[in-house]
């Protein structure tokens, strides 16, 4: 009996100082964090790479760090909206060409601070299948326009991507029906002469668009039509984007003010997503944090894998974000202190 009781009172004692330990280890943890607020609240946007993000940063932050983290849900308006009043801390996603008046207006009043490219090399543009210009041994394709390589010379191959309702012309699958992005597109066909060559085929939906592209890429058959990046179509499926004339500012200006009757045209703007905290974070964070967001930067194709990983997969933002963190070593501790990478990398 004694013994007995020997053996339990060890167990409690064990225990206890198990607790003891675990809670001290915390409690540096959280000093590291430097002790900004309870939890450091990230924009959990309604599109999947900014979630891949998120999850990312989030697990740095927590593994790393010591921080505790939470995501607050919303679209863009009232996310930027909470970045502001100070509800959320930080936005991984900022696109800078769709910026709203009010954030621009944050921006220049310091109630919000840019903490540089997440990525900037996002794309969108006219594509084809890469096997339509150089083939696929493998799976026995011959190219059919191996010479193309801008817009304007796709109208001498219009009858390699013909419309099953009109088959005197070929089919250009355009930006989903009401964006924005198929009445720049519907344009820069006409500034382009493709409208005589090319039905303009509009689609209801962004799946329907991206099913167009996986029917045709699974077939081996041509298709040509605009797209953008990153998305799980562009990380999946190997897609040349055709060159057109380089984008300046005026002729931007020129084909937006002229859209029912364009006379010239030009590629899209370049497409740079930044990282933005509020002001009070930006100040009270701890440096080594807001070192490691300015230093946090991927590129468009890393995030086109990882989604397009998550696609295959049928997996959540954490996974694609543990298959970055495995696989991009060099990447991501390039953002960090030896000793916070070391302490990510045990987490792993």
């Amino acid at each position: 009996m004694k013994i007995e009781l020997r053996q339990r009172f060890a167990k409690l004692v064990g225990a206890a100082l198990l607790a003891v330990t675990l809670a001290a280890g915390g409690t540096a943890l959280a000093q590291d964090c430097g002790g900004y607020r309870d939890q450091i609240v990230l924009a959990e946007g309604d599109w999947d790479s900014v979630l891949v993000h998120n999850a990312i940063a989030s697990f740095i932050l927590e593994e790393g760090f010591g921080c505790d983290t939470r995501a607050i849900p919303g679209s863009t308006i009232p996310t930027q909206q909470g970045m502001i009043r100070g509800d959320i801390d930080l936005i991984m996603e900022v696109w800078m060409d769709n910026l709203p008046d009010f954030t621009q207006e944050a921006l220049d009043n310091g109630q919000i601070v840019n903490l540089g490219v997440n990525f900037g090399d996002g794309q969108q543009g006219f594509f084809v299948p890469r096997y339509v210009i150089e083939g696929d041994a493998e799976r026995g394709i011959e190219p059919i326009a191996p010479d193309l390589r801008t817009v304007e010379q796709i109208a001498q191959y219009a009858h390699h991507f013909r419309d099953p309702e009109q088959p005197e012309k070929g089919r250009f699958f355009n930006c989903i029906i009401g964006w924005v992005c198929e009445e720049i597109n519907t344009a820069k066909l006409e500034a382009y002469g493709l409208s005589d060559d090319f039905t303009n085929f509009r689609p209801g939906t962004g799946a329907a668009l991206a099913a167009s592209i996986e029917r045709a890429y699974v077939q081996g058959e041509p298709w040509f039509g605009y797209y953008w990046g990153p998305t799980w179509v562009l990380g999946k499926y190997d897609m040349v984007q055709l060159e057109e004339p380089d984008y300046t500012e005026e002729c931007w200006n020129q084909l937006m003010s002229h859209l029912d009757n364009p006379e010239t045209a030009c590629a899209y703007p370049p497409s740079v997503v930044n990282i933005m905290v509020n002001s009070e974070f930006a100040e009270n964070a701890p440096a080594a944090v807001i070192e490691f967001l300015e230093s946090y930067e991927t590129t468009s194709q890393q995030v086109s894998d990882l989604l397009s990983y998550m696609q295959e997969n049928d997996s959540l933002p954490r996974d694609a974000a543990m298959q970055f963190l495995e696989s991009e070593t060099d990447t991501w501790t390039s953002w960090l202190p030896d000793e916070v990478a070391q302490r990510v990398m045990e987490a792993l």
